[in-house]
């Protein structure tokens, strides 16, 4: 190969997104999506959902689902899909239906596990209902974290401080 003839990267490891434990076609396909959310949101979508279409368990997905929306600023779609990933996330982690019902007892520290993800998608759905001048249900959300001790293991504080200044 000559100097001028220079290898192009399209990937490099560095810049791949830990999923965590997710199935190495999932993360495939999620890493695809990450890699055309810059420049082809539309195609970003479409990769998101191919995976969740493949594995409707992997909880990331619901996140980069309703992160791109969020950024995007289709927040009925986001809301939408963050309350999906908020039930499957509770399913998985044993947890009522309700998140109105959760118990600081019953949510666990590891933050891996699915009852983390719920968590964090609490905050997630503050945030939206924040942006959808929702203010009043934003802090429903928030004052559950705050309840579950969960404000800064998550973040929520945050999105508590946007919701002050925005009151």
């Amino acid at each position: 190969m000559s100097e001028s003839q220079t290898p192009i990267k399209l990937r490099v490891p560095d810049d791949l997104i830990n999923f965590g434990e997710v199935p190495p076609e999932v993360n495939e396909i999620l890493q695809r999506g990450v890699a055309l959310y810059r420049h082809d949101s539309e195609g970003a979508d479409k990769a998101f959902r191919e995976a969740l279409m493949l594995d409707p368990e992997a909880l990331p997905t619901y996140l980069c689902l309703y992160k791109i929306h969020t950024y995007q600023g289709n927040l009925d779609e986001a809301l939408a899909i963050a309350l999906a990933g908020l039930a499957e996330a509770a399913r998985q982690a044993g947890l009522d239906p309700d998140w109105r019902l959760w118990k600081t007892e019953q949510i666990p520290s590891d933050v891996n596990s699915p009852g983390h993800f719920a968590l964090y998608t609490l905050k997630a759905l503050a945030f939206i209902h924040l942006r959808r001048d929702e203010s009043a249900i934003s802090q429903t959300y928030l004052a559950k974290l705050a309840e579950l001790g969960a404000m800064e293991k998550v973040g929520g504080s945050v999105i508590a401080a946007l919701a002050a200044g925005v009151n």
